[in-house]
């Protein structure tokens, strides 16, 4: 009789139910679990593992819905003396499942045996431990039961045996069939759980992902000559450096030795204290020898689990080597640097979010962590530093050399000054994409959003914490972008790796993917961190962010107050050698690669202060009566002005800042290319919605630099293109793309239009959104392919049918998402332009998407990287 399985397998239903583990016998991870496939492969590079039979999913459900297990058969691969134990087998070993049970089979009559093979005091030692364990994990009592018994000995051993029989009623059972039934049940129950499920879950593990359960013949580590058990492996868990590390402990039975260290034994000779290599050399040699045959024959690294009985080696178990992010990719070049894995698989096995561990400093694991609330993890990484309120604080205290956390409840540009000063950012409102987490994401500061947990009082500089704790200006907190968690004081960290074999590893995910990846920088420090990593060019740079400084504030200022075009080229001509040595040091450091400059965007009330204090210093820095500036700020206002007086509107209301833009990228070109490989600069024109907007901006944007030109007896190429951020651009792109080299697709901003939600303040009720499904993700954090991705996908149908050579990319900060790249990749995208710190990220992710597709189509050939 034939029965489905998970997986799609069909094997025979006995098969699947009970089944001894030999070399060929029909067990897969996908009917038996992980630990049972290990296992077999074990057995077939006749390794000592102890003699196995494996439980398939389907007989462990039985099990969990009252089926009796078929005890008779299991028993019938075994000696009748043999103890036993059970471990579970889940298809993922990281989908854990329930605790080992050792020395099943244990009674008084096997004890009275094995004092004379053993001796009485490691017979005893086993039936103890047995009693222990099944009181606790199959009986379910109370473990603090044994916490009164003293001593040791057959006196322990029989308070041990009256305290479950008083705790239960009962004898404690002495058939050994009795006793593996109900291991075997409890195991099964268990997993089905509903804590279980919570924590799979937790895991990545399907809702109905199955257990399969192994029952090992017990190899003593306790008794005569030589006996102990340990663990091996051949690389440091925390940074993937190949030297053996693990410990041994004598007289000891599972992983003891690793919870009584104290104790045991290190494994090769070690200046600390004594190894099993000094004590028994033989034994540690063919212990290491088959830990390599594992890692080379199993393409991985290893943790083995050994017994010793008498001297003979057992090995029991092979499982992956737990390991940080830092060394799962070191593991994963070395391995295939000695051809063991190929490079491609390599790249295949590091999932690209785990980079960014590697990217920033992070708490380090184990370290204690004192939280004080949650917010949303904006940007990764983790900073300590003294709480401050304002971004002059911020600059204050790095003047001082002192670390900051800037704390605002929500940042504006005004605060970019203090966030490049501080050490990470914490805000009380804000989302994934709103400004704190945008520009963080760009410093690679770390930074948490929307921590309403904690009440903010800026008026009284101080936090309260949702405890009662209240933290004041000065006080120490730490800041984890990586987890949201906002900790008091400064715990442990460990720095950040971006070392050998990080540069190879994405050296061959270059090789590998064939879409381009570009980092939105808006300053020469983030352009710098670009190229550090690789990036093809910038494909977004923000010139607005270039007008806070202190010194261009008041030109800037000035501007917006002019009363005529001569009065606003006069201010922006004090800006323009200011713009024109921004781009200089843009395009140097980048040496040829493409920049793309995005036009002015914001509303100009952004520059103006709003509070009386700043008023009254921008009346005194224009020498004009604080009533008129007062009542200009005011008029300037506009009810929405994300959707109003900005991007080409302004460029095309007020002229003059864009003709001043275009005359300083086109003057940088001119002298970067004299000293450097040519300048080819990308000029992209914001918020457009209409045709006529382009041609409008186009037509000044070609007599400054036709001027330019004629000025400097220089020639010089430029491309202009458009930043598609609205519903309306995208539907019209044909007709855009006329007069556009390039589309590139803003869907921060597209994002919003199409929601009609405020990015700032989505924050507020998102998370009720998604966990009552109203969106499957927040939709400003991980790409809505459904309704923006239509929008996209006409965009560029759209614009290619009309201009065949327009390039088209994505800007906004779904670029770094490997969610977003996927799409753009089957959309005919040519690249994507993310944060600096997102760029290995992207590089991973377009890699492993490429190497998929030719997994999938052997016969697909990669297309050369594009976007360079």
């Amino acid at each position: 009789m034939l029965r489905e399985l998970p997986g799609g397998a069909a094997v025979q239903q006995d098969e699947a139910r009970i089944t001894a583990v030999t070399a060929d016998a029909p067990i897969s991870a996908p009917t038996h679990g992980g630990r049972a496939k290990c296992l077999q492969r074990l057995v077939r590079l006749d390794l000592p593992v102890p003699h196995t039979v494996a439980l398939g999913f389907a007989a462990v459900r039985d099990i969990a819905r009252g089926v009796p297990p078929d005890t008779a058969t299991i028993l019938g691969h075994f000696p009748e003396d043999a103890l036993l134990c059970v471990r579970p087998s889940s298809e993922d070993p990281d989908w854990g499942g329930p605790g080992a049970i050792l020395n099943i089979g244990m009674n008084g009559a096997r004890h009275a045996a094995l004092s004379e093979t053993l001796g009485e005091e490691a017979a005893t030692s086993l039936y103890f431990r047995f009693v222990q364990a099944y009181a606790v994990h199959v009986a379910r009592l109370d473990p603090d039961m044994f916490d009164e018994i003293e001593g040791a000995g057959q006196q322990a051993l029989g308070e041990a045996l009256r305290a479950y029989e008083d705790e239960t009623e009962e004898p404690f059972p002495q058939d050994r069939a009795v006793q593996l039934s109900a291991v075997l049940r409890s195991m099964a129950r268990a997993w089905e759980g509903t804590t279980a499920r919570l924590l799979r879950r937790a895991k990545g593990a399907p809702d109905d992902a199955g257990l399969g359960l192994v029952v090992q013949e017990m190899a003593f580590g306790l008794g005569a000559g030589e006996c102990g058990s340990g663990v091996l492996q051949l690389v440091d868990s925390t940074a993937g450096e190949a030297r053996v590390t693990g410990r041994y402990l004598s007289q000891s039975q599972g992983r003891e030795a690793l919870r009584e260290s104290d104790a045991a034994l290190y494994l090769e000779r070690d200046p600390r204290g004594p190894s099993l290599e000094e004590r028994a050399p033989e034994v540690f040699a063919e212990l290491l020898a088959h830990g390599r045959l594992m890692r080379e024959k199993l393409r991985d690294e290893m943790q083995v689990e050994f017994t010793l009985e008498n001297g003979r080696l057992y090995i029991l178990d092979g499982v992956r080597v737990a390991r940080a992010p830092r060394a799962a990719l070191r593991i994963a070049v070395q391995l295939a640097e000695e051809g063991i894995i190929s490079r491609h698989e390599a790249l295949m096995r590091i999932e690209p979010r785990a980079l960014s561990e590697l990217l920033h400093r992070q708490v380090a694991p184990g370290a204690r962590r004192n939280r004080l609330a949650r917010g949303v993890a904006a940007s990764p990484g983790a900073a300590s530093g003294r709480v401050v309120f304002s971004a002059e604080a911020a600059q204050a205290a790095a003047a001082r050399g002192e670390a900051a956390v800037l704390v605002r409840r929500e940042t504006s540009p005004s605060d970019i000054r203090g966030m490049h000063a501080a050490v990470a950012v914490l805000t009380e409102r804000g989302g994934m994409t709103s400004h704190a987490a945008v520009i963080g994401r760009g410093l690679g500061l770390p930074c948490v959003v929307g921590a309403s947990e904690l009440r903010f009082q800026m008026g009284k500089k101080q936090l309260t914490a949702p405890d009662g704790r209240t933290l004041r200006e000065g006080d120490i907190i730490t800041v984890d972008g990586t987890s949201g968690d906002v900790l008091a004081g400064a715990p442990a960290m460990v720095e950040a790796a971006l070392d050998d074999a990080f540069q190879t590893f994405l050296g061959w995910a270059d090789e590998a993917r064939d879409i381009g990846v570009r980092a939105n920088a808006d300053t020469p420090a983030d352009a710098q961190t670009a190229r550090n990593f690789m990036a093809q060019g910038i494909g977004l740079c923000r010139t607005e962010h270039m007008f806070f400084e202190a010194d261009r504030l008041t030109p800037m200022r000035e501007m917006i107050f002019a009363d005529t075009p001569e009065d606003r080229r006069a201010a922006l001509d004090r800006l323009l050698p200011m713009q024109r040595g921004d781009f200089i040091e843009l395009f140097r450091i980048m040496q040829g690669q493409p920049v793309c400059i995005r036009l002015f965007d914001p509303p100009l009330h952004e520059f103006l202060p709003s509070d009386r204090a700043g008023l009254r210093d921008l009346a005194d820095a224009l020498d004009l009566p604080l009533s008129d500036v007062t009542r200009r700020v005011e008029a300037m206002g506009e009810y929405n002005p994300m959707l109003g007086m900005r991007g080409v509107r302004l460029g095309i209301a007020v002229p003059e800042i864009y003709e001043m833009q275009a005359r300083a990228i086109f003057e940088a070109t001119v002298e970067a290319s004299r000293e450097g490989a040519p300048v080819v600069p990308e000029i992209m024109i914001p918020l457009v919605s209409a045709k006529r907007e382009v041609e409008l901006v186009k037509t000044r944007v070609d007599s400054v630099a036709a001027a330019v030109s004629t000025e400097k007896a220089a020639r010089f190429s430029y491309r202009l293109g458009v930043m598609v951020e609205t519903p309306r651009a995208c539907l019209r792109a044909g007709d855009i793309a006329q007069h556009a080299a390039f589309l590139s697709f803003g869907t921060n901003d597209l994002t919003q239009m199409t929601y009609g939600l405020s990015r700032d303040d989505a924050g507020r009720f998102m998370s009720a959104y998604v966990e009552q499904r109203v969106f499957a993700e927040d939709p400003f954090h991980v790409l809505d392919v459904d309704g923006v991705g239509e929008l996209l996908s006409i965009g560029a149908e759209r614009g290619r049918a009309a201009r065949p050579d327009v390039t088209l990319s994505l800007c906004g900060e779904h670029g770094g998402h490997p969610e977003s790249i996927a799409f753009c990749r089957k959309a005919g995208f040519d690249y994507v332009s993310c944060s600096p710190f997102r760029v290995p990220i992207a590089r991973l992710a377009a890699a492993q998407l490429a190497i998929a597709d030719k997994i999938a189509q052997p016969e697909r050939l990669v297309a050369p990287i594009s976007g360079a």
